[in-house]
């Protein structure tokens, strides 16, 4: 069985991944056409990593067709709950809104339907963007802090680059080379990889 799948869907091409843990499916973010893609995988809880509309966007309709809890951040929590939100800071795009089930911090260890993640919070593209590790696999479902050759933006509201890059040199890269990096948008990469390579890490 595969350890994961991927969707990319909306006008951003972004990323949605499913991992099956030992209790179900655990979904890590909703673009748009991510509802209609699987809709017939065993989805047991929605993951998002953060607010921001292109990775929300289907929440609302998965939840209604899995009647899975969601999972995010305090902070992402009224990027979802209201519909005009990112209109009143000037984006011409609203989701449909939903309420979380359970809010995540950063932490050690947490059990997510089976599988303990050290859940990492890294602002700095978003207030509340969350990072989840998987040690045992050495997966990282990154969001949108680190892709590959690049790292998230920093000029959308809320934003702060220096508090990502701080975010990321002492959160993500100690993470052993191998780690995969499931990025929210882009293609996959490796910890070692970026750590070498990606010009925005170089001192």
């Amino acid at each position: 069985m595969e350890e994961f799948k991927i969707f990319t869907g909306g006008d951003y091409e972004t990323n949605s991944f499913l991992l099956q843990a030992p209790r179900g499916g655990i979904l890590f973010d909703a673009p748009e056409g991510a509802d209609a893609h699987f809709a017939n995988e065993p989805v047991g809880l929605l993951v998002l990593t953060h607010g921001h509309w292109d990775h929300t966007q289907d929440a609302a309709a998965i939840k209604r067709r899995h009647g899975c809890p969601v999972m995010c951040h305090e902070d992402t929590v009224p990027m979802i709950t209201d519909a005009n939100f990112f209109r009143r800071v000037g984006f011409p795009v609203g989701v449909e809104p939903l309420e979380p089930d359970k809010l995540v911090c950063e932490g050690a260890g947490q059990d997510l339907l089976g599988w303990r993640f050290d859940v990492l919070e890294v602002p700095g593209h978003c207030p509340g963007s969350l990072c989840f590790h998987l040690p045992q696999t050495g997966l990282l479902v990154g969001g949108d802090v680190l892709f590959r050759g690049g790292i998230g933006r920093w000029d959308l509201p809320g934003g702060d680059g220096e508090l990502l890059l701080d975010g990321i040199r002492k959160k993500i890269l100690p993470l052993p080379d191998a780690t995969m990096v499931l990025p929210g948008h882009g293609p996959l990469t490796t910890i070692g990889e970026e750590r070498e390579g990606n010009p925005f890490l170089r001192l």
